[in-house]
């Protein structure tokens, strides 16, 4: 059997053991590697794929979507709103909604295009300067204008929390923000946390190098 089939088993294996309350998706971060490289996870039949730059995923999935209509596309890296068109076109969810123009951008493309996406709102959980990400005391007014005024799908929160410290505090302050707006999904832990983030209610898990190894 393939090694990255092997990896994929072996989180699988991990996310059963965890006793997690919920189904949670495995994003396979592909972000980088060559369909050639991924090739192998797409015919063991897993459907869930990452990517984090527009152009990148547009030259290496587009093909391939038409191929396999049941391949599901994240867009999980900071998108810029002049490329919400290309995304909406491209993607089936979108876990960084971070900012009003990018949210009407991304509103106005689906409706011109006919296509009703997912998306998370990026919450920047500890204020973070360099890091994008609605700040804690706007969530609820954005939430309610990307639902309420401009009518995206949004079906949960995502964090990336601080890499120097422990991740736990912000997963769990993650779980009550969710809560706090009812939503049932959340899009929390990468390879180095993911069985913590569950532990947190998280069920879109984005994993990179635990499955394709690392990025030269």
């Amino acid at each position: 059997m393939n090694t990255i089939v092997e990896r994929f088993k072996k989180i699988q294996s991990n996310i059963t053991s965890s006793n997690a309350d919920k189904p949670v998706n495995i994003i396979a971060v592909s972000k980088t590697f060559s369909l050639d490289h991924i090739q192998p996870l797409i015919d063991y039949g897993h459907l869930h794929f990452g990517e984090n730059k527009v152009q990148e995923a547009s030259a290496k999935w587009s093909e391939e979507k038409k191929k396999n209509k049941n391949l599901r596309l994240h867009m999980i890296g900071k998108l810029q709103s002049n490329k919400a068109k290309d995304a909406v076109k491209l993607f089936d969810y979108i876990h960084s909604v971070d900012n009003q123009k990018l949210a009407d951008a991304l509103a106005k493309h689906q409706k011109i295009l006919n296509k009703n996406l997912e998306y998370f709102i990026q919450v920047n959980i500890a204020n973070e300067i360099q890091k994008s990400g609605i700040p804690v005391n706007e969530l609820d007014a954005f939430y309610n204008y990307c639902v309420n005024e401009i009518n995206l799908k949004v079906i949960g929160l995502m964090v990336i929390p601080p890499i120097d410290q422990s991740a736990d505090k912000y997963f769990k302050l993650l779980n009550e923000l969710n809560k706090s707006l009812a939503l049932q999904n959340m899009s929390m832990g990468m390879s180095a946390d993911y069985i913590e983030a569950i532990k947190y209610g998280s069920n879109f898990v984005r994993i990179g190098s635990s499955i394709f190894g690392s990025r030269s």
